[in-house]
């Protein structure tokens, strides 16, 4: 019995560390480099940070809007679900979520900056 039980319990932890850091289908993960070149090129596409208003603030990529995670799903009607849009935060795990997010309310083309602001180097 207790055997069955630690492989579900195990079983369990591997499927949510699964679901949490393996992108989700159609999300495309970019480096600070790529992101370079997409700022250079911009055309049609949306740059949305997804920092508190304060860490915004310290510092950011002037291109980018400022959306906190917290308040990105009232806020999602601000931005075009036919433009790319690509999102950053300080590490690379809120713009993460977020771009799960974003993809779950029908955005075409999300990509996430892998490393976020603390690998950015102007």
């Amino acid at each position: 019995m207790g055997t069955a039980f630690n492989v579900i319990i195990i079983g369990a932890i591997a499927w949510f560390l699964f679901q949490r850091f393996v992108p989700a289908k159609g999300i495309k993960n970019i480096n600070t480099s790529e992101l370079k070149a997409q700022l250079s090129n911009k055309g049609s596409k949306q740059f949305i940070d997804v920092r508190t208003p304060n860490e915004y603030r310290g510092n950011h990529i002037k291109e980018f809007k400022n959306i906190p995670l917290f308040e990105l799903h009232k806020r999602a009607q601000e931005l075009s679900k036919d433009e790319e849009v690509f999102v950053i935060c300080q590490s690379g795990m809120r713009s993460s979520k977020a771009s799960k997010s974003l993809k779950k309310l029908g955005f075409k083309e999300v990509a996430n900056v892998k490393g976020g602001m603390s690998a950015w180097h102007n």
